[in-house]
């Protein structure tokens, strides 16, 4: 499949599912830790806010589930600066 299908077939399951705004999270049932700011289907990722840590960008592959208006995330799939940023998510409503 070439890169061109690839981001046709992405752009098309994302598009009906994901939109801007939408909470992301790192399980079901957890609190969000941020949210979709711009879909970025050339790279077949999402631009996502994390909350105390600003803007990442988040590989297609690092997206567990899409429901309810909910992104959840998969851990093994996301770069070692987004999973840095995720552990600072919510560090200022627990200070200690």
């Amino acid at each position: 499949m070439t890169i061109h299908r690839i981001n046709d077939a992405w752009r098309k399951a994302v598009a009906d599912s994901i939109e801007e705004g939408a909470l992301v999270f790192v399980a079901d049932g957890e609190d969000g830790i941020g949210s979709v700011r711009r879909l970025l289907p050339e790279e077949n990722a999402l631009l996502v806010y994390i909350e105390n840590a600003g803007d990442f960008v988040i590989p297609a592959k690092g997206v567990r589930a899409v429901h309810s208006g909910k992104v959840v995330l998969d851990l093994d799939h996301l770069p070692r600066s987004v999973l840095d940023a995720i552990g600072k998510a919510r560090r200022s409503e627990y200070p200690h």
